[in-house]
């Protein structure tokens, strides 16, 4: 009978949460989700030398903004809490100690200096020092002591680490749900440690024992964790516990070169690698949320770097992603991040939003600039503008000559003013004056007949006009923006165009 899904999100508290980590969050939650489990999030804080306060407040804060918050975590339904690593630190040594039983663990008293000039005389011979088989049996450890030996070391409190033993010898042929069958030599990995003498567990004993003791079924992890897939295999196997499925996710790519994601190519190409903001004394790192993308825009176009559903269809929610996610179409190469289609995205995303809710947003920009209309105007300029925005923050720029005429005209523009262009703004801002109406339609057809009916090309009108209105040849349709911005304020600045141009 499978095992009832289980997985989790298993961050260090180190900093803010780079993308790629909130990709990996969202593929568990995806899985949970299609196969009715749960997404859990355990808080891997074992190594206090790189605690960041405020980190692990970030982590649960960007989740919540994406909408992609665990079902168990630190101080929500705690069925197998404590959720941080470090207030369960007392558990681990009895695991540790088991393995030592056991035999394939052993202490290990070597100093940090007598590793270092080992490895130093192996770099000076071309070779690599690896702590296994090749030469435990001669280093500073239970192996090559006595049990009176070890002992008295231990009782006089001598500093030691427990190392697991690595199997000589052997070729271990492991199952990746992405990757399929890898293979593994064991004589080329290395007696990794798992304890300390300060009584904290290593990352990947304490993994081990928390995965298991929390029923996790799955371990969909990034691609960088993969050389540590034979030693967690073998823990498993040492232990004799059942595994988990392991599934280990592309890396996702530098948009231009080769390489992993950074946050350098964020500072240099202008995007944000973090999904919020995040502050230091060095500075502000820029997030998503505050440079103006939707949370579910951020969530698509992360489902989509190293998964597809095998179709061309590119606009998911959230449910439909979770409907349609399979590991099975997770890719195995790297995938390359791409900041322009970010940015479509989220237009995807705006645009799709109704005006009421779009129309909230511009309010607040209008109130920040000591601007009120009313939410009905508010609606009908977002509906005008919207198609041309990637951003909400981008509506002011778009809009702006609807609240400030112009005062100076754009070169490009003022060149669209000709010898004929003041006599015929002088007819227009009197025809204008006597409309019947002034909204967009009757405008139109009020124009188009009268320039009809003078014989006047409808575009020896509309250039000069954009540019008396304008400024620029920038803007919505025309006789939307005379019904925006009035009759008194149309004709005002016409005037203004015909004395200064």
């Amino acid at each position: 009978m499978p095992r009832p899904v289980r997985v989790r999100f298993a961050p260090s508290p180190t900093g803010p949460l780079h993308i790629g980590g909130v990709r990996t969050a969202l593929f568990n939650y995806l899985f949970a989700k299609k196969h009715g489990g749960t997404f859990y999030l355990r808080i891997e804080d074992t190594d206090q030398n790189r605690f960041v306060p405020g980190a692990e407040a970030y982590i649960f804060e960007a989740l919540e903004w994406l909408g992609i918050s665990p079902s168990e975590t630190v101080g929500k339904n705690e069925k197998f809490g404590p959720y941080r690593q470090s207030e369960r630190k007392e558990m681990y040594r009895e695991y540790a100690d088991r393995l030592v039983e056991l035999g394939h663990a052993y202490y290990a008293f070597d100093s940090a200096e007598s590793l270092d000039n080992l490895r130093k005389s192996a770099e000076a011979n071309g070779n690599t020092f690896i702590y296994n088989h090749s030469v435990r049996d001669v280093l500073d450890n239970s192996l090559a002591l006595t049990a009176t030996q070890t002992k008295e070391r231990l009782e006089n409190g001598a500093e030691y680490v427990i190392r697991f033993k690595i199997p000589e010898g052997e070729t271990l042929i492991l199952t990746d749900l992405i990757r399929g069958e890898i293979k593994f030599d064991t004589n080329l990995l290395d007696d990794k440690v798992l304890f300390k003498s300060d009584g904290m567990p290593t990352y990947h004993l304490a993994n081990i024992v928390d995965d298991h003791l929390m029923e996790t079924s799955h371990v969909i992890r990034g691609e960088e964790w993969l050389p540590s897939l034979p030693l967690h295999a073998l823990l498993y196997k040492s232990f004799g516990w059942q595994a988990p499925e392991f599934a280990h996710l592309p890396l996702i790519l530098k948009p231009i070169g080769n390489g992993k994601l950074s946050k350098r190519d964020g500072d240099k190409m202008g995007f944000p690698v973090f999904p919020l903001e995040w502050k230091t004394a060095e500075g502000i790192s820029s997030g998503y949320r505050e440079n103006g993308y939707f949370p579910e825009a951020v969530v698509n176009f992360l489902a989509l770097l190293g998964w597809n559903d095998g179709t061309e269809k590119e606009l998911f929610t959230l449910d439909e992603l979770a409907q349609s996610f399979d590991l099975e179409r997770v890719h195995k190469a790297g995938a390359k991040f791409n900041p322009d289609k970010n940015k479509w995205f989220n237009h995807q995303y705006l645009v799709g939003k109704p005006d009421s809710e779009l129309a909230e947003y511009y309010l607040e920009i209008l109130s920040e600039k000591g601007i009120s209309i009313s939410p009905e105007k508010a609606e009908r300029i977002v509906s005008l503008i919207k198609d041309r925005a990637h951003f909400v923050s981008e509506f002011w720029e778009l809009s702006d000559y609807l609240f400030v005429a112009p005062e100076t005209f754009e070169e490009g523009a003022a060149k669209k003013w000709n010898d004929q262009s003041a006599e015929i703004m002088s007819q227009l801002f009197q025809l204008l004056e006597n409309a019947p109406g002034f909204d967009a339609s009757a405008l139109e057809t009020y124009v188009k007949d009268w320039a009809a009916a003078n014989g006047i090309g409808i575009g020896k009108i509309m250039q000069p006009l954009r540019v008396s209105l304008v400024g620029s040849m920038k803007g919505i349709h025309l006789y939307d923006i005379l019904e925006l911005i009035g009759k008194d304020e149309s004709i005002r600045r016409i005037k203004y165009a015909i004395a200064n141009l």
